[in-house]
């Protein structure tokens, strides 16, 4: 069955609070998109964000962005007062990080000391999150004691886990630890009530998992048997990719590699707990980078650019048998963008996930590319852009004029929108599914680009303005989804 959605991140949506959350715009988009006849609400990874603000780098591969927890919700819940929350207004064009950081905790505060730990729900909730939420809160607790650094400078105790300081920690920082448990359990009720919504009308959520976590979170922390680290539990090699057409330097991310031989031992446990957790909170899940799945990039620590990186093997089958045996079969995406290789072909098929196809990626005038629609088979997602490329409309102004020409006789582009000749292109394709970001939809230019990958600062903060989905555009998303067969049923 032909399907199609839209992508657009939470903190992207309308609110008064300087950030999209779980609360009354996030309701009034499921209703727009079940008005136009959409299947689909795709979004970014819900973790609490770190430095440089990206949900691809958080403090857990488990907990939610205390930021998309809705004050208007917990005003309604008489655990803020209107007054506390006001001076919270802010922009509502872009999200301010570093506002939100030091000011939405103290209003979040007040709501916790209000909040009656005796809760049946929240007794619950800490019984079903056990095996990461006491590690995240007390990581938490840690890193506020010590102004926020990355547990790489905390004191050795803390920073080696020594049993004895761990355990007084636990009770030294106690007030803490439990405001934490607190933010989590407000960020997961508000979720899955938003999430039961959107299932009532008939919209699923594509959630997005990285495949790699930051080393400044509580997973490294707590399990740093999983990752290549020495033994002062600093990294050895860190994560990337190689030098190419876009980047001569490549692309640092920096994260920590894991020893895939020490998981594989135990199972995948961690690796499972993710999935299993993921594949819960959402109906679809797309596994970022599945390519690392067969080939990983190590650079060393310490390098500035990822020029001396060696390529390695990854787990290939043994994961994704291990996840199918524990789990049962999960409705996961592969985004395999980037170097395929016949390696991923054929990891791709022996799991059955569909892979990515993005229309930006398919007009070289030079060669035919394997992103070119009519190459494409049914078990595939088909995509304008995604929330790393430019906005379709900037992407047009910048194609060489060879590739435009290409580009324009291909989509059959006679007048009007190029644009949105391309968002035809895409949900006419034989994908069975077809995503296109919001901001395609809107024929926005390069002001509303998400996020350019390798650089820091001002990415992550574009928002829609609170009119901006007017009646027009409703009207065309109903229409263009009507016209390729992809109508909700």
């Amino acid at each position: 069955m032909r399907k199609a959605g839209i992508l657009l991140h939470i903190s992207s949506l309308p609110s008064k609070y300087g950030i999209g959350t779980f609360g009354k715009e996030a309701y009034k988009f499921v209703d727009f998109l079940q008005s136009t006849h959409q299947s689909y609400w795709q979004i970014l990874p819900l973790g609490p964000t770190s430095y440089g603000d990206s949900p691809y780098q958080t403090f857990s591969a488990f907990a939610m962005n205390p930021y998309f927890i809705d004050l208007d919700i917990l005003v309604q819940e008489k655990l803020l007062k209107k007054s506390e929350i006001l001076d919270s207004t802010s922009s509502e064009t872009h999200v301010d990080f570093e506002r939100l950081y030091h000011e939405r905790f103290i209003v979040l505060r007040s709501a916790y000391n209000r909040f009656d730990k005796t809760d049946s729900n929240y007794i619950e909730f800490l019984r079903n999150e056990s095996y990461w939420l006491p590690d995240y809160a007390l990581f938490m607790a840690l890193k506020a004691s010590h102004d926020g650094k990355s547990w790489m400078y905390w004191s050795e105790a803390y920073r080696l886990r020594e049993k004895e300081a761990i355990e007084k920690a636990y009770v030294t920082h106690q007030n803490e630890i439990e405001f934490h448990y607190f933010l989590q359990f407000k960020a997961y009720q508000q979720w899955y009530r938003l999430k039961t919504y959107a299932n009532q009308k008939g919209i699923e959520f594509i959630g997005d998992m990285p495949i790699y976590v930051s080393y400044d979170s509580s997973d490294v922390w707590t399990k740093p048997q999983y990752f290549q680290l020495d033994e002062n539990k600093m990294p050895t090699l860190v994560a990337g990719v190689p030098p190419d057409n876009f980047s001569q330097d490549g692309q640092l991310w920096g994260n920590p590699l894991y020893r895939w031989d020490v998981l594989e031992k135990d199972y995948y446990s961690w690796w499972i707990d993710r999935v299993r957790s993921n594949t819960y909170m959402f109906d679809l899940l797309r596994i970022d980078h599945f390519i690392g799945f067969v080939n990983y990039f190590g650079i060393p620590f310490g390098d500035k650019t990822a020029r001396n990186g060696v390529w390695y093997k990854g787990p290939g089958q043994k994961l994704f048998d291990a996840i199918k045996w524990q789990l049962g079969d999960k409705r996961i995406i592969a985004e395999d963008l980037g170097a395929i290789t016949d390696e991923v072909r054929a990891l791709l098929q022996y799991t059955g996930f569909p892979g990515m196809k993005l229309l930006q990626f398919a007009f070289d005038s030079r060669e035919e590319s394997d992103y070119i629609p009519h190459l494409y088979t049914k078990n595939v997602i088909a995509y304008t852009g995604t929330h790393d490329n430019e906005t379709t409309e900037q992407w047009f102004k910048k194609l060489p004029p060879r590739d435009l020409k290409y580009c324009l006789d291909y989509i059959n582009h006679q007048k009007g929108s190029k644009t949105d000749s391309l968002i035809k292109a895409t949900l006419a394709s034989i994908a069975n599914d077809a995503i296109i970001p919001m901001q395609d939809y809107l024929n926005l230019g390069s002001e509303a680009r998400f996020n350019i990958p390798s650089t820091l600062g001002g990415n992550w903060v574009w928002r829609l303005k609170p009119t901006e989905i007017d009646r027009m555009t409703k009207m065309k998303i109903k229409r263009f989804t009507h016209l390729y067969g992809r109508d909700a049923k």
